[in-house]
């Protein structure tokens, strides 16, 4: 599952947020619904597929912004491949059997604070932290059945139709039993870029740390349009393109969002 490509069209209409949600006489809601698909092997002789349909909502009020997202999860494969908030995450040793389940995932829950912005600024930036609570069913490999922590920080800079971005965090991971996951630096680096019909489309490549002692680095590029559809709602398309086994294989998904 690559809730991370939520987190993506999040960046990709960030800029505007912080500019809005820093000037805005009121506050802002939105909510946001995808669909997410993804393909790998992670490193086994077979491949796991996941679809996910994914829910989100964000909270503007002056320099803060909340998030909170849960997805509905459809994963076939071998069943020591476990769904994670950020992709698959391999914590099984050898071989295992193939299993098809659904079910709930894993509820993020997220804070953060728009430390540096305006003229004078070199850049925006947005510091944060976020909580991964174990709401999935880890019996079904749904999710891990542990809390995760994350702490990031978010810059964007401005340069005419372009707006570099870029993302470093640090996520510590809960242990489920017997495995021993690894506390991971991970990030981004990206762009988007305004066309004349004021859309945008952009890149973005994420990296993060080996999960596992021993595991590959994720390592994975996203291409994405964002198409405003209504004043008030927008939509993204993506594509995700893995080049570890640490990441899918292949992915793309859509993501529908309602500003309030």
């Amino acid at each position: 599952m690559k809730l991370a490509a939520l987190r993506l069209a999040a960046a990709a209409a960030l800029l505007l947020g912080v500019l809005n949600a820093a000037a805005a006489e009121g506050d802002r809601l939105s909510a946001s619904v995808g669909l997410d698909y993804t393909t790998g092997d992670y490193g086994q002789s077979e491949d796991t597929d996941m679809l996910a349909l994914a829910f989100s909502v964000k909270y503007e009020t002056g320099r803060w912004t909340y998030r909170a997202s849960l997805p509905y999860i459809h994963v076939t494969g071998p069943s020591n491949v476990v769904v994670s908030d950020s992709g698959g995450v391999l914590v099984g040793p050898g071989t295992a059997r193939t299993r098809t389940d659904h079910g709930l995932g894993d509820l993020v829950l997220g804070a953060a604070y728009v430390a540096m912005y305006g003229a004078d600024a070199p850049f925006l930036l947005e510091v944060g932290g976020k909580v991964k609570l174990p709401t999935a069913d880890e019996d079904k490999g749904l999710g891990t059945g542990e809390t995760d922590w994350s702490i990031q920080a978010d810059a964007f800079k401005q340069y005419g139709l372009y707006t570099p971005f870029a993302t470093l965090g640090y996520r510590f991971y809960g242990d489920p039993p017997g495995i021993n996951l690894r506390n991971v630096l991970y990030g981004s680096i990206g762009t988007t870029y305004r066309l004349a019909d004021g859309n945008t489309v952009g890149a973005a490549y994420d990296f993060r740390d080996a999960t596992v002692r021993g595991g590959d680095e994720l390592s994975e590029l996203s291409l994405f349009l964002t198409r405003k559809l209504t004043p008030s709602w927008q939509m993204q398309l993506y594509g995700v393109l893995g080049f570890s086994d640490a990441s899918p294989d292949a992915g793309a998904g859509v993501v529908f969002t309602a500003i309030f």
